[in-house]
């Protein structure tokens, strides 16, 4: 399933809690990838990017493939 076709399916969900369970279960069946769920969770504003500096420096740099990790 593509972005546009999930956007179709959303228009017919009118409560938001169950458009974010029908996203969630659809990545989690393995019907969309973790890429289109994180453009639709963007673009309906179930994402606070500001909520952890880090992690909203890193969303924006999209070509990131791994997070640093600090060893002590």
């Amino acid at each position: 399933m593509n972005r546009e076709e999930l956007k179709w399916f959303l228009q017919t969900i009118r409560d938001a809690e169950t458009a974010k369970r029908f996203v969630l279960a659809r990545y989690e069946n393995g019907r969309i990838s973790l890429r289109v769920m994180a453009h639709v969770a963007r673009e309906r504003g179930w994402i606070n990017r500001t909520a952890n500096r880090f992690f909203a420096t890193a969303a924006l740099h999209s070509t990131v493939k791994e997070l640093p990790v600090a060893i002590a």
